[in-house]
């Protein structure tokens, strides 16, 4: 691991800020609203899923590969020097790995926020597809609270 922690174009402390949250959370408002504030880079797989129109199309057998591109984009983003959100509902640990390892490679402060609210989902996710989401929830571990 890196002794320094890398240092964003604006010359503070560079952060890769994870938000996490079922559908309807407000985990998208969120992100959307901290990166106007701050000018900090916004991801999400979901943003890989848009046809050529402009509309949202989920489409299951493409998740590993949106999840794929959201990372990549991710490394550049952050390699340019950016600090990036990527809001994903990261029910489970193993979601966020990637994203954490990276963060340690690269040296660069990662923060976790989560996302509780209880809104309309822009996706029309199903409620049952929502509560087995809600079932397999993993807690944080302590050292990222």
């Amino acid at each position: 691991m890196p002794s320094k922690k890398a240092k964003a174009k604006d010359g503070h402390a560079q952060t890769l800020t994870l938000i996490r949250g079922l559908p309807g959370s407000g985990k998208s408002t969120l992100a959307k609203n901290l990166s106007k504030a701050t000018g900090a880079t916004h991801l999400e797989a979901d943003m890989f899923m848009v046809d050529r129109q402009g509309f949202y199309e989920f489409d299951p057998r493409r998740l590993k590969d949106t999840h794929a591109k959201c990372e990549t984009q991710c490394r550049k983003a952050l390699e340019d020097g950016k600090n990036t959100m990527i809001s994903n509902t990261f029910t489970r640990l193993w979601e966020m790995q990637a994203y954490i390892d990276m963060a340690e490679e690269l040296g660069i402060a990662l923060q976790i926020v989560e996302c509780h609210g209880n809104f309309h989902n822009i996706h029309q996710v199903p409620d049952e597809t929502i509560e087995a989401m809600r079932d397999r929830w993993q807690e944080l571990p302590a050292q990222y609270r």
